[in-house]
C-alpha cells in the first residue's frame, strides 16, 4: 500500500510502497479518508522525541486519522466493517499517513455524525490534548480563569470550545486579524501577542495551558493565583511524565534537570507545572463525539492537501498562515 515514511530522521518525508498492517485479534483495520497533520509529526520527523519515542525507521507518520472499518480482530467487539471511526493510534502504532492502518479497539471511536471526514480527521490529538489538559490534569470549573496561549491553533482553538463549556472565563493569545473568530470560538479576552504583554494584562488566573514553552511558559507561572497551575504540551517534560513513560533511570535523570528551573520558579510562586503528553483514549473520543454532535465543540479545518502532497503539507505547519488543523485526504 501507498505510504509517507522517514528512512531517516531530519530527511524529508517521502512516498513508499509498505506491506499492509498486521491485524490482531484486538484490533481495527481501517481504510484512511483523512488524516490531520500536527506539529508532532514534524518533531518526530527530525528526531527530537527519538530518546523517549525509540521508532524502528522505516517510520510511517502520521498520528491522527478519520476513515471506514475494513476488517476487525476475533475478539472485537464495538466495531464492524463499513463504521465511520475516528482515532490517534497509541504512540507505539502511528502511521496514519498511509491508506490503511490497524489500530488497537481501545483507541478508536464512532466518528462524531455531525462531521466530514476531513474534520473528524483533524480532531484526535488535538481534542485529546485539550481534554487531558482541562478536565484530567487541569479539572477546570465553572468561574475559573483559564489562558490558552495561541488560540487560533489545532490546540488551541478546540481548548478555547473546551473551556468555555466547562464554565471558565477564558483569555487567549493570537494575532488580532484573529481576534473575532477566538470570540466566536468562546474566547472572552483576546490578547495580540505582537504588540500587547499578557502578563502586564492578567492576573489571578485558576490555569494556563501553554503550547510554546520558554520565556512564555515562564511569565505564565507569573499569572496564575497561588495554588494556580501551568500545564505545559511543548515542555519541558516533568519527572512524573518521566515515571509514567517508564524511562530508564538515566533518561529520567535527565529530565527531571531539564524541568528543574521551571519547577522551581513555580514553586517560588506558590504554583505548580505539569507536562502533558497526550495519550490515546477511544473512550475519551467517544465523549468528544458527543460535544461535537451537540455543537458544543466545533472541528477547525484550516487547510486541506491531497495525500500526494504530504511532503508540502508538512512544511507548511512551520509557515502557518492558517486557524486550526491541516489535514490529508486520502479519496480513492
Amino acid at each position: 500500500m501507498r505510504a509517507f515514511v522517514i528512512n531517516k530522521y531530519k530527511e524529508p518525508l517521502r512516498e513508499a510502497e509498505v506491506a499492509e498492517p498486521a491485524v490482531g485479534e484486538r484490533d481495527v483495520l481501517v481504510q484512511v479518508q483523512a488524516a490531520g497533520l500536527n506539529q508532532l509529526d514534524e518533531k518526530i520527523r527530525l528526531g527530537e522525541f527519538k530518546q523517549i519515542l525509540p521508532y524502528k525507521l522505516q517510520l510511517i507518520l502520521g498520528n491522527d486519522l478519520a476513515g471506514t472499518v475494513l476488517r476487525v480482530g476475533e475478539r472485537v467487539k464495538r466495531f464492524k466493517p463499513g463504521d465511520e471511526v475516528y482515532a490517534r493510534p497509541n504512540q507505539d502504532r502511528i502511521g496514519t499517513f498511509a491508506e490503511r492502518i490497524a489500530v488497537a479497539e481501545e483507541d478508536l471511536a464512532l466518528k462524531p455524525v455531525s462531521a466530514t471526514m476531513e474534520e473528524a480527521g483533524s480532531l484526535p490529538l488535538v481534542a485529546l490534548t485539550a481534554w487531558q489538559a482541562l478536565v484530567e490534569q487541569g479539572q477546570v470549573q465553572p468561574g475559573q480563569k483559564v489562558l490558552i496561549h495561541a488560540g487560533a491553533g489545532g490546540v488551541g482553538s478546540i481548548a478555547i470550545q473546551l473551556a468555555k463549556h466547562l464554565g471558565a472565563t477564558v483569555a487567549t493569545t493570537a494575532s488580532s486579524s484573529n481576534a473575532g473568530f477566538l470570540r466566536d470560538l468562546g474566547a472572552d479576552i483576546v490578547i495580540d501577542y505582537r504588540t500587547q504583554d499578557f502578563e502586564q494584562l492578567l492576573s489571578g488566573y485558576d490555569l494556563v495551558l501553554d503550547s510554546l514553552g520558554g520565556e512564555n511558559l515562564q511569565k505564565s507561572l507569573r499569572i496564575l493565583k497561588p495554588g494556580g497551575k501551568a500545564i505545559g504540551i511543548a515542555g519541558p517534560p516533568d519527572p512524573a511524565f518521566a515515571r509514567k513513560a517508564g524511562l530508564n533511570p538515566i533518561l529520567r535523570l535527565a529530565i527531571t534537570g531539564l524541568s528543574s528551573k521551571i519547577r522551581r520558579q513555580a514553586r517560588k510562586l506558590g504554583v505548580s507545572y505539569e507536562f502533558l503528553f497526550m495519550r490515546a483514549s477511544g473512550d475519551q473520543l467517544r465523549q468528544i463525539s458527543a460535544l461535537v454532535d451537540a455543537g458544543v465543540l466545533r472541528p477547525i479545518v484550516g487547510k486541506v492537501f491531497t495525500f500526494g502532497q504530504a511532503p508540502e503539507a508538512l512544511q507548511s505547519l512551520a509557515a502557518g498562515g492558517f486557524r486550526g488543523k491541516a489535514v490529508l485526504t486520502l479519496t480513492n
